[in-house]
């Protein structure tokens, strides 16, 4: 019986680990029902999921505590839930309502709860790297302590602000963790067609700082990067950027035909790569957890998520009163 799993200086415990698989399958069925509730019209606008992505979301926020900070993206719903956000209130956002994290306002990409540390979604394409910078400068600077990890995809570092964040993320040595998810496609076209290397992790040694690639699927990699790039970021040693090579099972957003990659392809990864299967296999072969307490773990974060749901459901719409509360003009 396996009751800890070490991790560079991290140990993860028997009961980390099965918070670890319970908080992926947590964000997978957060999916398929925001998905399920959008085909049924109960949703405004679009929404970018993040299925077969859980391992980057639930892994890089393993390493942090609750005061540290991350910046989150439009396919943020994960990072949103790794960070410890109430899946009630977020599907109460989502589908418009007054219970949600911004009253029913913001929507999918405007999630925040500053209170654990999750300084917000961002519907711009790298438009989180300079707050994460700012976040980290303020924390060097008031000698506070955290750590900020800004995940982003493989589209944001082509983005000018990418650049230039790095930079001076950089040359001010600040606490900050660039966390790439290249999920190898854009809307439009593959990964490899939008730059000429082959990983963008490469990039950090024009900036002096370190680059790692780790594979996307295994949470246990993708947990030892980032718990290293925190350690360094804390003992004031800098930056790193991480690229965590991933998959979405979903197109870009729910307007995406899917067009520039083969359903062969995507049934391969489905099958053969999941990563909540990976791990829960793991944790089965080292006899963490049986088969029966796996089978109860998913059945939890089912009924959590069915909860929330309901909830978010049974939620009013905001009144037409609070349309200016919030708001600076």
């Amino acid at each position: 019986m396996t009751e800890a799993i070490q991790m560079n200086s991290l140990v993860l415990k028997k009961d980390k680990l099965i918070d670890l698989l319970y908080q992926m399958y947590l964000i997978r069925h957060f999916e398929d029902q925001v998905e399920k509730l959008f085909l049924k019209g109960k949703i405004p606008g679009t929404m970018h999921l993040c299925t077969g992505q859980e391992a980057t979301a639930v892994g890089a926020c393993a390493t942090l505590e609750k005061e540290d900070k991350i910046i989150s993206t439009h396919r943020g719903h994960g990072h949103c839930i790794a960070k410890g956000a109430k899946v009630d209130q977020m599907m109460a956002e989502i589908l418009g309502k007054e219970t949600g994290y911004c009253k029913g306002k913001g929507g999918s990409m405007h999630i925040a709860d500053l209170d654990i540390g999750n300084l917000g979604a961002n519907g711009i394409v790298a438009g989180g790297h300079p707050i994460a910078c700012g976040a980290a400068l303020t924390s060097k600077m008031k000698q506070l302590g955290y750590v900020v990890v800004c995940f982003f995809g493989d589209g944001a570092s082509n983005e000018g602000s990418f650049h230039e964040s790095l930079n001076l993320a950089s040359i001010w040595n600040l606490p900050v963790i660039f966390f790439c998810e290249n999920n190898l496609y854009a809307m439009s076209g593959p990964v490899k067609e939008m730059v000429n290397i082959e990983n963008i992790a490469d990039r950090a040694s024009s900036y002096g700082i370190p680059g790692v690639v780790v594979d996307g699927s295994n949470i246990l990699e993708v947990i030892s990067a980032t718990e290293e790039a925190v350690h360094r970021a804390r003992a004031g040693e800098g930056p790193t950027l991480i690229e965590a090579k991933t998959y979405r099972w979903k197109g870009h957003s729910k307007s995406d035909a899917r067009k520039y990659r083969t359903r062969e392809e995507e049934q391969d990864w489905i099958k053969n790569r999941d990563p909540i299967l990976e791990f829960r296999k793991k944790l089965i072969n080292d006899q963490v957890i049986s088969e029966q307490e796996a089978n109860e773990i998913e059945e939890k974060a089912l009924n959590e998520i069915m909860d929330a749901v309901k909830f978010a459901d049974e939620s009013s719409f905001p009144s037409i009163d609070i349309l200016e509360d919030d708001v600076y003009a």
